[in-house]
């Protein structure tokens, strides 16, 4: 006996495909009209097009599924032959697919956008705080001005010593020969400077290392025992190679009543390092130089320096007329275009480059225990500012000499401190 309502049968297993056909296909499916949409220029089927009354594009209704003698009020689970938007799986539009169940996820580009953004972002921190760590580990803190006796008051501003001694320090045989830099033990000053850094641009001003200087009372800087001053008189390096660094600051804040802040210092080995290391720097000389003590040998005009060659020029004296004054001049004139060149996106945004260029330097660099990486780059751009017309170059003023020794303007030292101090406009010239 058949228990299903109107006719219908089912197996044993509980399946109800149909009204009792032997057909593969249920019933239900063959007795649903089909719906499809009205055929294009797109329809790849061939097929006649649906009559316009039954294309949904048009509009239209689709029949309802006839009964077929069963009783309209059990549902049997099939839909009427409507067709339903939504879903991946109907004509309806999803917000993540596009046409339902057309092709791959649209792209979210603002949110692949912002999150490249914050890892970029990440990784720059992360590269910068490391590299941080890593220049200021290389920076070799040795100089203790804290040992410096009677010092004048500080000034506004910052006053900077750069020192280039003749430093040998870690120098093969065959690189004292290729440099010129011959084997004297010790060390001695080649170059000394102080930069001003101000609100009213940078001020670099020489120091001949011939200046002739008062060498006051000082506590050594290893013994830590007092020495008086004596009065006595001498040239400005002798300072340097009696008592290092400490000593060569107390005398020149002595004698020129000027506080300086920090000091820093670089040896041969490291000045040619860098030069190398930034692939040269680019000169216009305006005569050809020659001096077979410093091993300078240039002709007059535009030419990129080696480091090496550099070296040659900031040590050429003997080939100028006025030897050292002419010296110091060529001194500012390359340093400062040293950092204009190195301060450039080609090297700062380089790894490659800027990597190289930091540890040349930094493995070389002597500075005082005060000393931190945002100071020594703020003297780094000071030194640009002094290229880049933003400050002035001079020498310390000199009125004369006493058979040997260059012997300082007082006059012009006094207004030239008092502008310093005061972070004024320099207007002292000087030689």
């Amino acid at each position: 006996m058949n228990e299903w309502p109107n006719g219908w049968s089912g197996d044993q297993n509980g399946n109800r495909y149909g009204y009792g056909s032997g057909s593969a296909e249920p019933e239900g499916a063959r007795a649903m009209p089909q719906v499809r949409r009205d055929a294009g220029p797109g329809y790849q089927r061939h097929e006649p097009p649906m009559p316009a009354s039954m294309s949904p594009r048009r509009g239209a209704t689709v029949p309802p599924q006839q009964s077929q003698g069963y009783d309209d009020s059990y549902d049997d689970g099939y839909n009427t032959g409507q067709v339903y938007g939504g879903g991946r799986g109907g004509g309806g539009y999803d917000d993540d697919y596009g046409p339902a169940g057309r092709g791959r996820p649209r792209p979210r580009w603002g949110k692949r956008i912002k999150w490249t953004v914050i890892t970029l972002v990440a990784v720059l921190a992360v590269t910068s705080v490391a590299t941080y760590f890593w220049a200021d580990g290389k920076l070799r803190r040795k100089v203790d001005l804290s040992k410096v006796i009677d010092r004048p008051e500080t000034g506004d501003g910052t006053n900077y010593l750069i020192v280039g001694s003749d430093s040998r320090e870690g120098m093969t045989a065959e690189q004292k020969r290729k440099l010129h830099t011959g084997s004297a033990e010790g060390k001695r000053t080649d170059s000394m400077m102080i930069l001003h850094d101000g609100s009213n641009g940078p001020t670099l001003i020489s120091l001949p290392r011939d200046s002739d200087v008062e060498i006051p009372t000082f506590v050594g800087s290893d013994s830590g025992k007092k020495y008086p001053g004596t009065g006595r008189h001498t040239k400005l390096n002798a300072a340097y190679a009696e008592d290092g660094p400490e000593l060569l600051v107390r005398t020149v804040e002595y004698n020129t009543k000027l506080h300086i802040d920090h000091y820093v210092e670089i040896g041969f080995a490291g000045f040619a390092n860098i030069v190398d290391a930034i692939g040269g720097v680019e000169m216009d000389l305006p005569k050809a130089i020659k001096d077979k003590d410093s091993g300078a040998d240039f002709p007059a005009g535009k030419q990129t320096l080696n480091g090496q060659q550099a070296l040659a020029y900031v040590r050429t004296r003997h080939a100028f007329a006025q030897q050292d004054l002419d010296r110091t001049k060529n001194q500012q004139k390359f340093l400062a275009t040293l950092a204009s060149q190195t301060a450039t996106p080609a090297t700062v945004l380089n790894p490659f480059k800027l990597y190289p260029t930091m540890g040349a330097g930094l493995d070389t660099l002597v500075v005082d225990k005060d000393m931190s990486l945002w100071s020594l780059g703020e003297m780094f751009f000071a030194m640009k500012g002094v290229t880049g017309g933003e400050g002035k170059s001079m020498n310390m003023p000199v009125s004369g000499s006493n058979g040997g020794n260059l012997v300082w303007d007082k006059a012009k030292l006094r207004q030239l401190v008092q502008q310093l101090n005061n972070d004024e406009k320099v207007t002292v010239s000087g030689n």
